[in-house]
């Protein structure tokens, strides 16, 4: 008895980080990262003692925005991939 090959009609498991709602509120919440990032930037350019750490917030704003990014692009491919063609 050979091994049941899966029907094509049956629609991918997506996991349960991977839902839309989840990716908005993950995009949201690194949005409020990147506004932290931005005042934290500010502060340390008003304040000559903290001048040296400015890379904290510098990193912090570059890597919630490549989250936000991806996270756009993965939902964009989602809809998009919706569409009727």
């Amino acid at each position: 008895m050979g091994l049941e090959k899966s029907p094509v009609f049956r629609r991918a498991i997506i996991p349960w980080y991977d839902r839309t709602p989840l990716c908005l509120i993950l995009m949201a919440a690194m949005a409020g990262v990147f506004l932290f990032a931005l005042a934290g930037i500010g502060v340390s350019l008003e304040a000559e003692p903290s001048r040296g750490v400015l890379w904290v917030p510098v990193v912090l704003l570059l890597l919630s925005a490549t989250v936000m990014v991806s996270l756009f692009f993965r939902l964009l491919r989602r809809y998009l991939r919706r569409l009727p063609e």
